[in-house]
C-alpha cells in the first residue's frame, strides 16, 4: 500500500473565492489590494482571476514590508 501524496496540483489561475482562501483574505481586502495595485489579476469574459505568480509576489510583497518594518 503506498501512502498518499499530500501534493495538490498546482494551478495557473485561481478565482476571487480560491485567492481568498489562499491568502487568508477576506472579499473586501482582496478587491482592496487588487485597486491599491498590489494583487494583480487577469480577466477571461467577466471572470476574474488571479494568477498563482501574482500570489506568490503578493506573499514577497508582504514579506519585505515586514522585514523592511521590523529594521527601523
Amino acid at each position: 500500500m503506498t501512502a498518499p501524496t499530500l501534493d495538490a496540483p498546482t494551478r495557473a489561475l485561481y478565482r476571487i473565492p480560491e485567492a481568498m482562501a489562499l491568502l487568508s483574505l477576506s472579499r473586501s481586502v482582496i478587491y482592496e489590494q487588487i485597486r491599491a495595485g498590489r494583487l494583480r489579476t487577469v480577466r477571461q469574459g467577466r471572470t476574474r482571476l488571479v494568477p498563482a505568480a501574482a500570489v506568490t509576489a503578493y506573499v514577497d510583497l508582504l514579506e519585505q514590508e515586514a522585514q523592511e518594518g521590523g529594521t527601523r
